[in-house]
């Protein structure tokens, strides 16, 4: 059996317990972006692979908003598409980053075709779109809380490339600064949704199941990307190529 629901002050502990000990800015890689310890290449080579997680944001999101009969959570949940898609093709998070992958030297054509994408990093956040539509609603929405952790790791993240990357221009580091504030909301949308909806423990404990799935591609999307351009560093221009 289950046992009793948790209480939502249990429950919100256990989510961000779970959360914090496995998010990705314990990882390797970013422990070395942070410490300025990157080369170009790495730097250039984490910023092309993680646009394809930042392609499938609204994925999911829209995926989210399909599970969903209540018109109240689709108008909360649909701010997230625009924040990434914009209204244009210059406006919003994936514009932004495509700025982002032009300031760290990169062709942007090459970077939005996605054709350089590691394997295991596309089936990584493939995985996070699997995820999203093969889980019940409140898992999908509760595998976002990874959001919670967000601004701390951005904040962080800003002052590293400020510091060790001087030949990034600051102005690029838009997205980073937008997703500071963006994420805080996000994700008090997000708990309050899963707290107020997980009424037993069974349902609670998918949603930790959830969120930890969702560290763990975070994590396998670092793991590919180390691989191939810190150790053993097989990828094209690294290293070891």
């Amino acid at each position: 059996m289950a046992g009793a629901p948790l209480t939502r002050e249990q429950f919100i502990e256990r989510l961000r317990e779970e959360g914090a000990q496995r998010y990705h800015d314990h990882h390797r890689y970013h422990a070395l972006m942070h410490a300025g310890q990157l080369t170009r290449i790495q730097l250039q080579q984490w910023v092309l692979n993680r646009y394809y997680y930042q392609t499938r944001i609204p994925i999911k999101d829209a995926l989210i908003l399909a599970k969903s009969e209540d018109p109240a959570f689709r108008r909360m949940w649909i701010h997230r598409i625009h924040d990434h898609d914009g209204t244009s093709d210059t406006e919003g998070g994936l514009s932004m980053w495509l700025r982002l992958a032009a300031g760290v030297g990169l062709d942007v054509q090459e970077v939005a075709s996605c054709r350089s994408v590691l394997p295991g990093v596309r089936f990584a956040c493939d995985g996070y779109v699997q995820l999203v539509r093969d889980r019940s609603l409140i898992e999908a929405v509760a595998s976002s809380l990874t959001e919670f952790f967000a601004p701390d790791l951005m904040s962080r993240r800003i002052l590293a490339w400020e510091q060790h990357y001087p030949w990034v221009d600051p102005q690029m580091l838009a997205y980073f600064r937008a997703r500071v504030t963006r994420a805080r909301g996000d994700s008090e949308e997000a708990i309050t949704y899963v707290v107020t909806h997980a009424a037993t423990r069974e349902l609670q404990e998918q949603c930790i199941a959830a969120l930890i799935r969702k560290t763990e591609i975070l994590w396998h999307l670092l793991d590919t990307v180390y691989a191939a351009y810190v150790e053993p560093g097989w990828g094209a221009g690294g290293p070891r190529a």
